[in-house]
């Protein structure tokens, strides 16, 4: 195999398949896949291919990651090669060993647009913040139209001007030239959220319930000097104290 490079990436047309296949595949660190789409000269049937993982890593851009246009090579085509370009569309990873167990090649005409997910960078300290605003993040990504090319990096989100309550949303993320957003423009993004959970806590300490459950004794504890004791208390001493009574003369009865 080649040498491994940024943005170039050699697989091979894979043959075989089920799950013995894929140990095998795997045991030599590679993984199976799939690549489909389109290309300058139309659409891609999906090809089952075999990737290997530390070519693969290699090939994407350390910025860019999922993003990198790959200049994909597929060996066994035909009895020849085939180039496409392409980008990670998706992959799968063990839930245990983190290990990648599939990869989904998305081929690309590198002159049509694309769908991207690019990841947003939250800057700045909210104004809000001075009276106990606290950042709340809903999304830490978009995905956007554009050609590989324009594909932005990241996409910077200025939470400076944010007052306790106010919102950022989609529509308000500046987006580079030929770019367009594909998630909701009305969607939240970021806001600025007032520290609910210290004014619940000073709400419910205020409450005369909790006043009243702060003042009762605990169960079995005496009540203070000169308090009167509880109803049911009263009610559980009068009997022993009764039954006291009657006994006394009963003794004394008998020793005459």
């Amino acid at each position: 195999m080649p040498e491994a490079q940024v943005g170039k990436l050699t697989v091979t047309l894979r043959n075989n398949s089920g799950k013995g296949a894929a140990i095998k595949l795997r045991q030599q660190g590679k993984v199976p896949g799939v690549c489909y789409g389109a290309s300058p000269d139309g659409k891609i049937d999906p090809l089952s291919i075999v990737v290997d993982v530390k070519a693969l890593r290699a090939a994407l851009d350390p910025v860019r990651k999922q993003n990198t246009v790959i200049d994909l090579t597929i060996d066994g085509v035909n009895g020849g090669s085939r180039k496409l370009h392409a980008l990670v569309k998706e992959y799968q990873v063990h839930p245990l060993r983190r290990e990648i167990t599939h990869v989904d090649l998305l081929a690309i005409d590198p002159n049509k647009e694309v769908r991207a997910d690019v990841p947003l960078e939250f800057v700045g300290k909210p104004k809000g913040a001075i009276d106990g605003g606290q950042i709340r993040t809903v999304m830490r990504s978009i995905t956007v139209l554009a050609k590989p090319s324009d594909i932005p990096v990241k996409l910077t989100v200025d939470v400076s001007p944010l007052e306790i309550g106010d919102v950022i949303h989609v529509y308000d993320i500046q987006l580079p030239a030929n770019v367009a957003a594909v998630t909701g423009r009305d969607l939240a993004v970021v806001t600025c959220a007032k520290p609910e959970e210290e004014k619940i806590e000073a709400a419910a300490a205020a409450t005369p319930e909790a006043a009243a459950a702060g003042a009762a004794p605990a169960a079995g504890a005496a009540p203070a000097a000169g308090a009167a004791p509880a109803a049911g208390a009263k009610d559980a001493k009068a009997a022993p104290a009764a039954k006291d009574a009657k006994a006394a003369p009963a003794a004394a009865a008998k020793k005459k």
